[in-house]
């Protein structure tokens, strides 16, 4: 069974939600306090974390910061009544891996919350092959274990994080716009927030590159986008 944190301050839609989320198997803990879903959320114990921004203690935009500078990689599902364009833009810059807005639809909840849980592969393309393990010098990932090392070592990725790398190394020298990624990670809904991949990408770098500043797995390619830097030898 699944495990779910719900930050929500509304009981009824906390209790709503949770009793929903028995219907995919999903077990779901409930706070209605920023600071405690904070807490909670550090502990990594669960699959998913459904958080609103309108919270006391500490608002959901703060929550979902902190919980990425401290690696945390559960992916977050932003709930809120707000419909604030700057609000979804800070969210998914700051590491959040989807967003709904109040009033939502349960099937549509369950349905992003069922993706984030299933970790869908971004590309389903036949072409890209079957294959679950990569590598490429000492970087290794493998999608059912969903886990990635650099030197041996695991590397802790958020959902998108993790999503666009097996991208890349799914097609190792492909250029993508930021467009296209945004399409590919995230979905058509989210057009006009390409911005979003810039802040992904550099904190992917964070995490595997030895020097961020000038990496050697992904590279930007000046005035269109990014690409896996497939001139690196597989051993």
């Amino acid at each position: 069974m699944s495990r779910a944190l719900i930050v929500e301050d509304d009981v009824d839609i906390a209790t709503l939600v949770q009793v929903n989320l028995r219907d995919i198997d999903c077990q779901a803990t409930i706070t209605g306090n920023g600071l405690e879903g904070l807490r909670l959320g550090a502990e990594g114990q669960f699959d998913v974390i459904i958080l609103d921004i309108m919270l006391p203690g500490l608002n959901g935009i703060e929550v979902c910061r902190r919980l990425r500078e401290q690696r945390v990689s559960t992916p977050i599902l932003m709930l809120t009544s707000r419909d604030e364009e700057i609000d979804k833009v800070l969210a998914l810059d700051l590491g959040a891996d989807d967003y709904l807005t109040k009033p939502f639809s349960v099937r549509e909840l369950l349905a992003r919350v069922k993706a984030r849980l299933r970790r869908l592969a971004p590309d389903a393309d036949p072409a890209a092959g079957t294959a679950t393990r990569f590598r490429l010098r000492d970087l290794a990932l493998d999608t059912e274990l969903h886990r990635v090392t650099v030197g041996g070592r695991v590397v802790e990725l958020t959902a998108k994080e993790f999503d666009l790398l097996a991208l890349f190394l799914r097609h190792p020298g492909r250029t993508y716009t930021r467009t296209q990624l945004l399409d590919q990670v995230w979905g058509y809904s989210y057009a006009g927030y390409e911005h979003t991949v810039n802040s992904h990408i550099n904190r992917l770098r964070m995490k595997i590159e030895r020097d961020p500043a000038s990496p050697e797995y992904v590279l930007t390619v000046w005035g269109v986008g990014y690409k896996l830097n497939d001139e690196l030898t597989s051993v």
